[in-house]
This record gives C-alpha cells, structure tokens and sequence, in this order.
C-alpha cells in the first residue's frame, strides 16, 4: 500500500520512524456530468475573476476572505513559518480508555508501518504496551496543512490512528430530541429487549451495498446493448397504523421466523415490518375488573329471567282460561233455570 505521509510517533523520548497508509477504500460509483445533447463531457475551468481568463495550477495560490469580501493572500513560506511541532510528528500525549474517546469524534482510519528495520522494536514495544494495558494513545499529528488529533489503537498486529475531530467541531443536540413528554412501560422495553436478542448479532462481512450492486448491473445492461433493465423495487408507503406493543409483538415473531425458529421466512420479516407510523396506547381502554364482572354476571342472569318471564306467562294463561269456563259454566246453568 502506498504511504501518504512520512514521519515518526513520539513516544516520550522513543522515536519511531513510520509510514501513515488510508485504511479505507472507497468503492462509491462515480458519475461525470454530461451535455445530455450530444454526450459531450462537462468540464470546471478555473478562471480568473479580474482578468476573466482561465489560468494554470502554477498560477494558483491561497487565500483568506475577509467578511467584506477581500482576499488577504496566504503564501506557502507564510504556513512554513508557523511553529507546528506536529509536523512530522505523531505526538501521544496521554492514553486514556477506549470507552472515554466520543464515536461521534472519529473521523477517517489509517494504519501505522515501521519504516524500517530499526524501526520495528520500538514499533512493536507501543504495540504490545498497548495491548497489555488496554488503553488507546491520544495524539496530535499535522496532515495536509492543519494540526488534527487522533487516538492509536491495535488493529490485529498493526498499529491504526484513526482521526479525531476536535471536540468544538462537535455540535450540541439541541432541538433534536421529541419535546413531547413520552412515558414508555416495563412491557414495552421488556418487548424490545426480547426483539434486540432475537435480531441477535451479524457477520459484518455479509453486510453489503444492494445499491451499488444495482448500478453496476444496470451499466452493465447498458454495455451489452441496452437490455432489459431490472425492475424498481416500489416504495413502501406509510398508512398502516397499529400499536406500540403489537409493533413489537409482531416484530419478535417476524424475527423469529425469519431465523427459522418459526419456520416462514424472511418473507415475514418484510411484511410485518413495513409499518410506518405507530400510535398511542392511550387510545385502547380497558373496562375496569368491576364492570367486566358486572356485564358477566348480567349475562348469566339473563336466560334465568327469561325462563322465569315464560313460566309466570304461562300460569297467567292458565289461569284465564279457568276463569273463563268457570264463567260459561254459570251462563248454561242459568239458562237451565230458566227453562
């Protein structure tokens, strides 16, 4: 790999000679801007404003904007003549836990190589020291022209400095939390503890860009002839509302299954998981234990009433009908009389 900075870590009166090599690659799929009527490239020329005419890099220099617009410029001795002591310099100034460096801080990665033969037994001293007392170096080092910070760690059996942003470089949450107060409840952590261990963990080497897979496959299309593209995936649209808790519940089986343990499939997954917007708990009342009971035992005594309403009708039926003959009874033995 090769170096883009050559210098040495200090490491109180030890000095070791190294090379700083990109840890990271990026493998984003860049575009050029094109006339879209002819396909010609679109290119930047770097003119003068005064002149208005294009000039060369040799031409080109730094400048300072003033609030008001004015240029102060910088030269190249003026940058020189500053004391950074950092310059060819990687200077540990403490070692501190891991856990106290902020990962909001971290910026890009880089490994450390010994430059040299003599360089690798003091190398391999910080390395081992680091290990053993698990603790990070904090450092300050100068690269491309300004004074950064950066915390030195053990990656296998390399030394890595990843770059650390200052901490006024990182800005304040303010205005970003809900401002509405939320309560959340026992069950509801306790269901999406039950979600995080379910989910459990990823080999983060079958993690990969679906994106970038896709445009390779679609210029690739292009290059054999312009064949049938794929087919965009639509995109999902909120609209579904449930609960919190069924959200969750309905998340944990998802995951379940999706880890065969339910026996579906990761198509599961994908369907309960296209939910968009969740609402209250508030919403849902429950009847309190008296009234529940209340309703059940109204319930229990209805058919006792209606057979009871059936059978008083009946003796009432009854009854008349009696009456009735009793009454057609004296009617005949009236009429007998009077005959």
């Amino acid at each position: 790999m090769r170096s883009i900075w050559n210098g040495a870590i200090s490491f109180g009166l030890v000095s070791i000679p190294i090379k700083l090599v990109n840890a990271t690659e990026n493998h984003s799929i860049s575009f050029r801007q094109i006339h879209t009527a002819d396909g010609g490239r679109i290119r930047y020329r770097k003119v003068c404003e005064l002149e208005d005419k294009e000039v060369t890099a040799a031409e080109i220099g730094k400048g300072y904007e003033e609030a008001d617009g004015s240029i102060i410029p910088i030269t190249d001795e003026d940058l020189a003549a500053l004391p950074l002591p950092t310059a060819k310099t990687i200077e540990i100034v403490a070692f501190v836990p891991a856990a106290s460096i902020d990962p909001l801080q971290m910026d890009a990665a880089y490994y450390l190589s010994a430059n040299g033969v003599p360089a690798a037994k003091p190398y391999t001293l910080l390395r081992e020291a680091l290990k053993r007392s698990q603790k990070v170096a904090l450092a300050k080092f100068a690269l491309r022209g300004r004074e950064r910070l950066g915390m030195l760690r053990v990656v296998d059996d390399v030394i890595a400095m990843h770059g650390l942003l200052w901490p006024d470089e990182i800005r304040q949450p303010e205005g970003v939390a809900p401002e509405a107060e939320v309560s959340v409840r026992d069950a509801e952590l306790d269901l999406a503890d039950a979600l995080m261990d379910t989910l459990g963990e990823v080999d983060m080497d079958s993690l990969q860009d679906d994106y970038r897979t896709a445009v390779e496959s679609m210029i690739a299309a292009k290059l054999e002839g312009g064949g049938a593209l794929p087919e965009a995936a639509p995109a999902e649209r909120g609209g579904k509302v449930i609960d919190l808790m069924a959200a969750l519940e309905g998340s944990v089986k998802a995951a379940k299954k999706a880890r065969g343990e339910g026996g579906e499939g990761r198509e599961a997954a994908q369907a309960d998981s296209s939910v968009a917007e969740v609402t209250s708990l508030k919403g849902r009342k429950k009847a309190s234990p008296k009234k529940t009971a209340a309703k059940k035992s109204a319930s229990a005594r209805e058919p006792a009433k209606k057979a009871a309403g059936t059978a008083s009708a009946g003796k009432k039926k009854a009854a008349a009908k009696k009456t009735a003959a009793k009454a057609t009874a004296k009617k005949s033995a009236a009429r007998k009389r009077a005959s």
